[in-house]
């Protein structure tokens, strides 16, 4: 199962439009909506888990996406890791279930795959010396300010 967390970010125009529905029925997609503002009328934002049975179906979902003008991000992209504050203690990856931080063996020092993050963000305030952050509206907040 491939699962990943989005910001969709979606025109006036298409509001009123079952693109979720579309997103299961037709792409074979499961979705778990986070966080959503949506008005008729006006652009929406949400935040959006997609999990399919392969990488394409996402994909091709989100190609779907596109198509209508949404803008898609995908959340991952706004977590990062402070390589100089990081002491590779490794409680991060004691809850990454996505397996993005890990150690590498057989030197131990914690890796962080931004690639495989899923952007659950649950890494950022078990980090004992701070060094996980997020991004939210192109600001960086450190992780006792996101908890």
């Amino acid at each position: 199962m491939y699962a990943q967390i989005y910001i969709l970010r979606f025109p006036k125009e298409t509001s009123d439009q079952p693109f979720i529905y579309r997103l299961v029925k037709e792409y074979d997609i499961e979705f778990n909506i986070i966080k959503a503002d949506i008005l008729l009328q006006r652009e929406g934002v949400m935040i959006i888990e997609l999990k399919g049975s392969t990488k394409t179906n996402v994909h091709s979902g989100l190609e779907y996406l596109r198509g209508l003008g949404v803008k898609t991000e995908r959340l991952a992209a706004r977590i990062r890791r402070d390589d100089e504050n990081c002491f590779q203690c490794g409680a991060c990856t004691g809850v990454c279930s996505s397996e993005a931080l890990f150690f590498q063996r057989p030197e131990m020092n914690v890796i962080f795959d931004a690639e495989k993050c899923t952007g659950c963000g649950l890494c950022v305030p078990i980090c004992p010396v701070r060094a996980m952050e997020v991004s939210i509206n192109d600001e960086w907040i450190l992780s006792e300010q996101f908890i």
